[in-house]
């Protein structure tokens, strides 16, 4: 029986680049699994990668289809953005190990959905200063940089992320972002014991 992992963190955690160091270990094997947005693409970041970057129309096909796992909507200063799970065709948790980036509330909602045997959290905690910082590095990197955006996240994520939620949610185990290579190579481990069992 294969797994999900689901990594998890506030906003400039490094959930993406740990995600993606993750799916370059060929000793893990994982695969990847996809999270859907109807917000607009970032510069820098690739359809399918990041996220599939789709319209209302699509999000609609999906959920006429049945295959929406969990969708949540976000109002932003932007606009409402939503960000979604879709049940792949191709998904063989049979066999396979997968890995997704995700929040607390879409980690509920797969854990629901999957089962408890199937999904694993993976919570990655970086210092709130550096952690802001980090957010206002990459954010001004952007064209257009969203800063009031950037300062909602920041404040989203206190409450989303709150001690209390992470109890509900079961989530005990923490991996600590100030290296990132002493991180990776933290969850690396996790995972590979993980598979063994």
């Amino acid at each position: 029986m294969g797994n999900i992992f689901c990594l998890m963190g506030k906003s400039a955690s490094g959930k993406d680049t740990i995600y993606k160091k993750l799916m370059e270990d060929g000793e893990l094997g994982l695969r990847r699994m996809v999270s859907y947005t109807t917000r607009p693409i970032r510069d820098g970041e690739k359809d399918g990668e990041e996220y599939h970057f789709v319209d209302e129309e699509k999000l609609a096909q999906f959920e006429a289809a049945g295959r929406v796992v969990e969708l949540r909507a976000y109002h932003t200063v932007h606009g409402i953005w939503k960000y979604f799970t879709v049940c792949e065709e191709d998904l063989d948790l049979e066999n396979e190990y997968y890995a997704v980036i995700g929040t607390l509330e879409s980690w509920n909602a797969m854990r629901a959905y999957y089962g408890e045997t199937i999904m694993v959290p993976i919570y990655i905690e970086v210092e709130d200063g550096l952690r802001l910082a980090r957010a206002l590095e990459r954010e001004r990197r952007q064209a257009v940089p969203g800063y009031e955006e950037l300062c909602r996240r920041f404040l989203a994520d206190q409450e989303d992320f709150s001690e209390e939620n992470l109890k509900k949610a079961n989530i005990t185990r923490r991996f600590q972002n100030t290296s990132l290579n002493a991180c990776l190579q933290e969850i690396k481990v996790f995972i590979q014991n993980k598979k063994k069992v």
